[in-house]
């Protein structure tokens, strides 16, 4: 069965240090608008690498439909919540 690319979403590796997150995030955020993982964006909270990271993960797949195995996974269960909406 495949899956269509908006069916999915790839986020961070439960396992994935903090210190590569952080790298992902700063490439990332370097190239595409992470304003809502920031203070006072939607996804902001909880403010912590996982969270941050997945939705830059996420939002870094959707534009150049690629998922680095070595620290992000796809899913297909939305990890959208509460008022944070991933792409």
């Amino acid at each position: 069965m495949i899956i269509e690319q908006d069916k999915r979403w790839c986020v961070s590796r439960s396992q994935t240090p903090a210190s590569k997150l952080q790298q992902v995030l700063d490439n990332v955020c370097a190239r595409l608008d992470c304003k809502e993982i920031l203070p006072g964006g939607s996804c902001y909270a909880p403010n912590n690498y996982i969270n941050h990271g997945s939705y830059a993960i996420d939002l870094d797949y959707r534009v150049n439909n690629v998922c680095d195995a070595s620290y992000a996974t796809i899913t297909n269960k939305d990890p959208s919540f509460e008022t944070c909406v991933y792409p």
